[in-house]
C-alpha cells in the first residue's frame, strides 16, 4: 500500500509493508495531525494504538516509516536525532514498529516545521 503525506511546504509518498500496524493505520486513513520535529525526524500523533511488534527497532535507515507505539505516532526519520551516536545514524526515541519506506528523497521532510498541519491518506494508484 502507498500513502501520501502532505504538509504546507510539500508532500511525499511512502510504500508500506503488510504489517499489523500498517493495516491498523490504513484503517484510520485519512488522518490529520500536527507535526513535531526532533532533530532530523518528523513525527505526529495518530488515532491508532498498536502493540509493539517483535521486529521493532530503535536504529533505522533514513526514510524508514516507523510507528512509535509509546506516543501513538508515525515517526519519519531522515537523519540524526538528538540521541544518535553518529551523524549518519537515525536513532528513534525507543524501539518502533517498522512499516515501510519513503519513496524518493526523505530529506524533503526537512521542510516540515513543528506545528505544521499534516495529512496522511492513501496514495492514488498511478
Amino acid at each position: 500500500m502507498q500513502i501520501r503525506i502532505s504538509w504546507p511546504a510539500g508532500h511525499l509518498t511512502a510504500t508500506l509493508d503488510e504489517t499489523p500496524t500498517s493495516k491498523a493505520l490504513a484503517g484510520a486513513l485519512p488522518l490529520t495531525s500536527t507535526a513535531l520535529t526532533w532533530g532530523d525526524e518528523v513525527y505526529f500523533e495518530t488515532t491508532v494504538s498498536p502493540a509493539l511488534e517483535a521486529d521493532a527497532r530503535q536504529v533505522v535507515e533514513p526514510g524508514t516509516v516507523a510507528f512509535w507505539t509509546e506516543g501513538n505516532a508515525l515517526a519519519l526519520p531522515f537523519g540524526p536525532t538528538p540521541i544518535s551516536e553518529s551523524e549518519k545514524e537515525c536513532r528513534l526515541a525507543s524501539p518502533c514498529n517498522v512499516l515501510g519506506r519513503i519513496d524518493g528523497d526523505p530529506r524533503l521532510l526537512a521542510t516540515v516545521r513543528s506545528g505544521d498541519p499534516v495529512r496522511v491518506e492513501r496514495a492514488e494508484a498511478a
